[in-house]
C-alpha cells in the first residue's frame, strides 16, 4: 500500500516555474561584470532559462553530460544553473581561484562538453584550454559588444539566446538524477568531485529557508554574494526563487563600497559571505561613516567570526550576525548560529559557536575509537555527521567516504548541552583564508624542495583582513640564509598567487611532538600575532 496524494515529479527546474508563476514580478537585479546595473525578474528570468535550454539543445548537449561554469553571481550565471537542471544536465561550477594544474585535473576530471565563462576569467581558459581533453565549445557570458579580440570560435552568451523561443516543454527529471558537481579545494591531493542530486539541493533548499536556518521570504530583498562557484552558493540560488525573494546579485563587484551602495540602492535586508567581504564592508562604513539602515541579517560563513565583529555590526548597525558552518560535502549547510532569544555576553558567546543543526542533518562527535561523546560542551572529538543532503562517495569513486554510515568532517568540535556546536581545532590543519582552502601540508612538502629548507611547517595566523593567512615558519640547513624570493618561487608552482604565504620566518629549532611530528600549536602560540605586528 502506498499513500493516496499525488506523486507528480519534482526537480529544481519547478522552483523556476513556482517562482515564475507566483512572484514573476520580483526583482532579480545584477551588477554585471560589465558595469552596468541589469534588472530583470523571475518571470524575465524564466523566458531566458528557455531560451538558454532550446540553444544547449541545439548544440548537443544531452541529459547526463557536463557543463562547465567560471562565472560570478550573475543573472546569466542562475539562468544557466536552471537550464541544465532542467535539461537533466550536469552543472559543473568551476572555482576560478584554483591553480590552473587542479582547473585542468577537475574540469577533465567532470568531462564538462561545454565552458561557459564570463570575461574576467577568458585569460584562464586561454591559458588552460589546450590541456582540455572534453571541452568541445566555449561560450562568453557577455554581450556582442564585448566580444571583441576574443577568440572567434567562442559564442557570445547574448548571441548564443538570440532568436530561440522562450517557451520549452520541459521534460521530467527523475528526483535523484545528477543536477550539478562542485569540487573541494584539494586540501590533499586531487581535488574531490561532490554530485548533488536534484533530490539533495531541494531538501537542502526547505533546510535553508527555516526560521532557524536562513528564515527568508517574500518581503526580503537578499544579496548574494557568496559565489555560486562555492560551496553550491550556499542553497541560495534555489531558495530565494522558491519563496520569491528579491535577489540582488553582486557580480565581481564585492569590495566595501559597492556592497554597501547594493545594500542602500536595493533595500537589501539580508546577505551571505565570508568574514572577508565583511571586514571590508566594516571598514567603509567606519571610513565614511555610512549607515545600512535597512539590513537586518548578515550571514558568515567560510571561517570563524570573531566576536568583535559580532559586537561592531550589533552596536553600530543593529545587524543580526548569522554564523553558519558547512562544507562543500554537506550541500553545504550544516549549522547556524543565532544565538539565544535574550540579550546580553552569553547571546554573543553562543553566537561566536558554530550553531545548532536543523532537519535534514544529524551529527556527534566521536573518539578516536569511535564512540560519540556527551554534549557537555567541554569535551572535544572527531565531528561526524550524515543526512540527506551529506556525500555517501566522490565523484568517479566507488568506494564509500562514510564511516558506518557517517561522513567525518575531518573536524575537532564540541557539542553542548543546548545543542550548539563548536569547532575547536581542525584535523587536517588545513588554513582558511577568505573563505577558501589552503593545505598547509602541501606547501611544506613544496618549500621543503628548497635546497636551503631542512624542515617547514605551515601554519593559519590570524589576519585583519583575510581573518586567516598563512605563515611559513623554516629551519634552514646549515650555513644557510634566508631568501624568502627564491622560496615562494618554487612554491609558486604548485600555488596560487593568493595561497602564498604572506610571510616565511626562520626558526633555529622546530617543536615537535613526542610522536616526533612538527608540533603546530607551539607555532600557533609563538606567532599568533605575527600580521597584527608586523
Amino acid at each position: 500500500m502506498i499513500g493516496t496524494m499525488q506523486q507528480s515529479p519534482t526537480n529544481l527546474i519547478d522552483i523556476l516555474h513556482h517562482a515564475a508563476r507566483w512572484h514573476g514580478e520580483q526583482e532579480v537585479v545584477t551588477y554585471s561584470v560589465e558595469g552596468d546595473i541589469r534588472r530583470s525578474n523571475y518571470s524575465k528570468l524564466h523566458e531566458r532559462t528557455a531560451q538558454l535550454a532550446h540553444a544547449l539543445t541545439d548544440v548537443g548537449l544531452k541529459a547526463g553530460e557536463c557543463l562547465g561554469t567560471l562565472a560570478w553571481n550573475t543573472d546569466r550565471h542562475v539562468e544557466t544553473w536552471y537550464a541544465t537542471a532542467g535539461l537533466g544536465v550536469i552543472c559543473h561550477t568551476i572555482n576560478p581561484r584554483l591553480p590552473d594544474a587542479q582547473l585542468v585535473f577537475i574540469i577533465n576530471d567532470a568531462a564538462d562538453k561545454i565552458l561557459f565563462v564570463d570575461l574576467s576569467f577568458v585569460d584562464i581558459v586561454e591559458r588552460i584550454l589546450p590541456k582540455l581533453k572534453t571541452v568541445e565549445q566555449v561560450v562568453v557570458m557577455t554581450d556582442n559588444r564585448h566580444m571583441a579580440g576574443l577568440n572567434s570560435d567562442w559564442i557570445c552568451y547574448e548571441d548564443f539566446l538570440d532568436e530561440q523561443s522562450n517557451q520549452y516543454e520541459w521534460v521530467s527529471v527523475d528526483i535523484h538524477t545528477p543536477s550539478s558537481i562542485c569540487y573541494t579545494s584539494g586540501t590533499t591531493g586531487d581535488p574531490k568531485g561532490v554530485v548533488y542530486s536534484h533530490y539533495s539541493n531541494l531538501i537542502h533548499t526547505f533546510m535553508s529557508v527555516q526560521k532557524d536556518a536562513f528564515n527568508l521570504g517574500s518581503r526580503d530583498n537578499v544579496l548574494m554574494i557568496v559565489p555560486m562557484f562555492h560551496a553550491n552558493s550556499w542553497g541560495l540560488a534555489y531558495a530565494l526563487p522558491m519563496v520569491g525573494a528579491k535577489m540582488v546579485l553582486p557580480g565581481p563587484h564585492l569590495g566595501g563600497a559597492d556592497v554597501c551602495k547594493l545594500i542602500q540602492d536595493e533595500a537589501v535586508n539580508t546577505s551571505a559571505a565570508v568574514p572577508t567581504v565583511w571586514t571590508m564592508l566594516l571598514n567603509h562604513l567606519l571610513e565614511t561613516r555610512k549607515t545600512i539602515p535597512t539590513m537586518k541579517d548578515v550571514i558568515v560563513g567560510g571561517s570563524a567570526v570573531p566576536k568583535s565583529m559580532i559586537e561592531t555590526f550589533k552596536s553600530k548597525y543593529d545587524v543580526n550576525i548569522i554564523q553558519a558552518w558547512g562544507m562543500t560535502e554537506m550541500s553545504p549547510l550544516g549549522t547556524l548560529s543565532r544565538g539565544r532569544a535574550i540579550d546580553g555576553e552569553e547571546t554573543i558567546t553562543d553566537k561566536c559557536r558554530q550553531g545548532r543543526v536543523f532537519f535534514g542533518v544529524d551529527m556527534k562527535i566521536v573518539n578516536d575509537t569511535g564512540d560519540e561523546l556527551e554534549r557537555d560542551g567541554k569535551v572535544f572529538g572527531r565531528l561526524m555527521v550524515k543526512g540527506p543532503v551529506v556525500v555517501d562517495r566522490y565523484h568517479n569513486n566507488d568506494s564509500s567516504a562514510l564511516e558506518d554510515g557517517w561522513f567525518d568532517t575531518g573536524d575537532i568540535a564540541t557539542i553542548n548541552a543546548k545543542g550548539s556546536m563548536g569547532i575547536t581545532d581542525r584535523s587536517k590543519d588545513v588554513i582558511k583564508s577568505g573563505g577558501e582552502w589552503i593545505s598547509s601540508v602541501d606547501m611544506e612538502n613544496a618549500a621543503i624542495s628548497h635546497p636551503s629548507v631542512n624542515l617547514a611547517a605551515c601554519i593559519g595566523i590570524y589576519h585583519p583582513k583575510w581573518e586567516e593567512r598563512p605563515l611559513l615558519v623554516v629551519m634552514l640547513h646549515p650555513e644557510n640564509e634566508l631568501d624568502k624570493p627564491a622560496i615562494l618561487d618554487v612554491i609558486a608552482n604548485d600555488f596560487a598567487r593568493w595561497q602564498l604565504p604572506n610571510d616565511i620566518v626562520v626558526i633555529e629549532n622546530m617543536p615537535l611532538t613526542g610522536t616526533g611530528k612538527l608540533d603546530k600549536k607551539v607555532l600557533r602560540a609563538r606567532f599568533e600575532d605575527h600580521y597584527t605586528r608586523t
